[in-house]
């Protein structure tokens, strides 16, 4: 997948070019490729793959295809978040029709009990003895729609999951398959009936996106779709990738080298949004009960590793950082009243930090 950058960086290469190479100094660039150039062209090969699949199902939606092909890198968990009718439930199953892997489809309601989603023990009379049936969550792709309407049981239940790639029925624990990713939606508009999740679950989520209504050009091409047949499914298949594919992806994300400087300016983000770090922000404990967690720290090389392999470089620099800020940060930054009154979003504070850090 190419920069979608105006000029390409000192010491960045295009995806399938050899990876070695005398590199500039200062670039935040290794001495030595940390990916070899067959092994980046596998990974583009892979990115683009999945870029056509989900292309032929979802209209628009940039921020967000790159925001699940990012956690699908990195291994982590998306919360989608926004008012119904922007593809989040098929956004979510156009990714998973782009593994040859298994995928559930969950719908969250206030009865559904925790061995619905983890699995039960089943006691066979003919026998005698118990036998374990396990739950949708056993699958590579998993999306809980309407997480938040789900009770305090059930979300508690999917921590295990999602932290410890485990569950544990009758007292025996089963792993869950490799790769394994859950993608959460949440409508926020409507109270009735849901229960806000607690951060010990939001910070489980490597990020969160917020989507936002398709331009014209794009809601005249989905009614263009929808009149041709082809918004549903499109009719030619895109492709796929296997599970193999998407395990070298992730293991190429671990590759991607990370600079001290660059560590040093994610450690410096993360303790100015609790209030300190080397310039801190003016007034900003009036608007920030809590700031990002160490998980957070984690969060951001992660990703900024996965946006690097994805756009076809093996380092990180501090634009990678930058380029994914709101997903990563916006759950992980707990307001104050007095900032949730006055209506001051997240995204202005993460802006605010990102201000007054100086770029290495």
């Amino acid at each position: 997948m190419p920069n979608s950058g105006p000029a390409q960086q000192p010491g960045q290469r295009t995806p399938g070019a050899p990876a070695q190479g005398v590199r500039r100094s200062g670039s935040f660039a290794p001495s030595n490729a940390a990916i070899g150039g067959q092994d980046m062209e596998r990974a583009g090969d892979i990115v683009r793959t999945i870029t056509d699949v989900f292309s032929s199902r979802v209209v628009g939606q940039e921020n967000l295809r790159q925001t699940l092909l990012a956690a699908l890198a990195a291994g982590g968990h998306v919360l989608l978040e926004s008012v119904p009718g922007l593809a989040k439930t098929t956004a979510a199953s156009a990714l998973a029709s782009a593994i040859t892997g298994s995928f559930s489809r969950i719908q969250c309601t206030p009865d559904l009990m925790p061995n619905d989603i983890i699995g039960t023990q089943i006691f066979n009379y003919g026998s005698g003895t118990f036998t374990t049936q396990l739950g949708p969550v056993h699958a590579n792709v998993v999306l809980l729609d309407e997480i938040n309407r789900s009770s305090a049981k059930t979300q508690s239940a999917m921590l295990e999951a999602m932290q410890e790639r485990q569950t544990s029925i009758g007292g025996e624990i089963h792993k869950l398959p490799e790769p394994f990713m859950v993608l959460a939606t949440q409508n926020p508009i409507e109270e009735e009936g849901t229960y806000v999740l607690p951060e010990a679950q939001m910070d489980r989520f490597l990020m969160k996106d917020v989507l936002t209504y398709p331009r014209p050009a794009e809601e005249h091409e989905i009614l263009d779709r929808s009149t041709s047949g082809s918004l549903s499914a499109p009719k030619q298949p895109a492709g796929s990738v296997t599970l193999d594919d998407i395990r070298f992806l992730q293991q190429m994300v671990d590759r991607v080298y990370v600079d001290a400087a660059v560590k040093r300016y994610i450690i410096d983000l993360v303790f100015t949004t609790r209030g300190s770090g080397p310039r801190p922000v003016p007034n900003l404990p009036q608007s920030v009960r809590v700031g990002a967690s160490p998980r957070g720290s984690l969060a951001l090389m992660r990703v900024g590793q996965a946006h690097a392999l994805l756009n076809g470089r093996d380092y990180v620099t501090p634009d990678d950082v930058r380029a994914m800020r709101y997903g990563v940060l916006r759950h992980r930054l707990v307001l104050t009243f007095d900032a949730l009154a006055s209506g001051i979003k997240p995204e202005q504070i993460i802006d605010a930090v990102f201000h007054a850090v100086p770029m290495p």
